[in-house]
């Protein structure tokens, strides 16, 4: 086992520290890739034969010193490759670390539903279960044609070879995430816009205060309506100018929602991605005279400084716009 798949206990407020605890990662191993918001793949070959110590045993040693320096836990899966080890990531908890040595990676994977293997969508499960290929185990045994006349060719070589614990991936070492996201599930299915548009409310002027603390601006911005069938609407828009402002966000938000034209939907939560991430002193900004825009800028900063000092409660959602 060489790979491991680690992933933060983060709050949403505190995603600004996951450079702070990739860089813990790299004093192991160099070859360290970014999943965000909280969680991250680390080659540990070349540690093992430095440190003389097994992936497992690097793990604990990992999850100790997150905790004593950045005081935040983490759950561990690893294996042989960067799929094994993020499938065994599911089953991992707090303080354990869950292993599958090459040897019981076949072993590990069969009683699995086919739609948990990476890279299986919902389409090419649909297809594999209508034929009872239902378990990872099923395909693994399944002949190798079989597979390529429901799925082709080169999707049934790389399915067959999955499912039977052969795990040619790579980490690939890159920065942190050019995306944010942020949700606002309701307790029960939704009817009243009003509430909808509340909960893009809270999570537009969520998004911004990330994106402030990261010293981020955003180019694009996605929103994904879920509804109590478990179907789902997306939209995306552009932005005007890339952006941090709480407002902008907001402005953004309430037009995407509008074209959905949603007349007595049920919806079960609401989204926001913020994407295209671009360091903000790199941003340009439209000068504006207008006093309002400049107004709601000082306000956002002191919030910023109200939640940085008193926690994310301070500002409660929607003041921003009172």
């Amino acid at each position: 086992m060489t790979i491991l798949c680690v992933r933060f206990q983060l709050p949403p407020t505190r995603e600004a520290a996951l450079p702070e605890l990739l860089g813990l990662l790299e004093e192991f191993t160099p070859v360290v890739e970014a999943l965000p918001p909280d969680r991250a793949l680390a080659d540990l070959r070349g540690a093992e034969r430095y440190f003389k110590r097994d992936a497992v045993e690097l793990a604990s040693v990992i999850r100790v010193r997150a905790l004593a320096l950045h005081g935040v836990d983490c759950a561990i899966g690893a294996g042989p490759g960067p799929m094994l080890a993020r499938m065994a990531l599911k089953d991992a908890r707090p303080g354990v670390t869950r292993s599958v040595p090459e040897d019981t990676a076949a072993d590990f994977l069969a009683g699995r539903p086919v739609a948990a293997l990476p890279g299986v969508g919902a389409a090419t499960a649909r297809v594999l279960c209508e034929y009872g290929l239902d378990t990872l185990g099923r395909v693994a045994a399944a002949p190798l044609s079989t597979l390529q006349r429901l799925v082709g060719a080169k999707p049934a070589r790389e399915l067959h070879e999955k499912a039977n614990g052969v795990d040619r991936g790579r980490v690939v070492p890159n920065g942190v995430s050019r995306s944010l996201a942020t949700e606002r599930p309701f307790t029960r299915d939704e009817l009243d816009p009003d509430r909808h548009r509340r909960a893009l409310l809270s999570a537009a002027e969520e998004l911004g205060s990330r994106l402030r603390a990261l010293d981020k601006v955003c180019r694009t911005l996605t929103l994904t309506v879920r509804y109590a069938d478990r179907t789902a609407t997306t939209r995306s828009r552009t932005l005007g100018e890339p952006t941090a402002h709480s407002a902008a966000l907001t402005r953004a938000a309430y037009g995407m929602y509008e074209t959905l034209g949603l007349q007595r939907a049920r919806v079960r939560s609401i989204a926001l991605r913020a994407e295209g991430l671009d360091p903000a002193e790199q941003a340009s900004h439209q000068l504006t005279f207008d006093p309002t825009d400049e107004k709601l800028r000082r306000i956002e900063e002191a919030a910023d400084r109200a939640r940085a000092r008193f926690g994310p409660l301070a500002v409660l959602p929607g003041a921003l716009a009172a």
